[in-house]
């Protein structure tokens, strides 16, 4: 499974072609996102995602999941979104 990982200063339409991409090709996403304005913007990318692919007979659903990542050597909380055509 491809994985993306989603930054506040992140912008939303590039993510969501990254996340259009990789569902055409492969149909499985993980997005990672930590802290409220990267899982903002991971949210808007996917939702952007969904009207590009929405011409191709495609419709996204997501799965969201908590996650512990370590972050210079400080573990912390974030969003694990699990990307699938539906």
């Amino acid at each position: 499974m491809q994985s993306l990982r989603v930054s506040a200063a992140s912008r939303p339409k590039a993510v969501a072609g990254a996340i259009a991409a990789v569902i055409k090709e492969s149909g499985l996403l993980e997005i990672q996102a930590v802290g409220a304005g990267a899982v903002n913007q991971a949210i808007k990318a996917v939702a952007i995602a969904r009207g590009y692919l929405n011409p191709d007979g495609l419709d996204l659903v997501m799965r969201p999941e908590f996650m512990d990542i370590a972050i210079d050597g400080e573990s912390r909380t974030g969003i694990r979104l699990i990307v699938e055509p539906r």
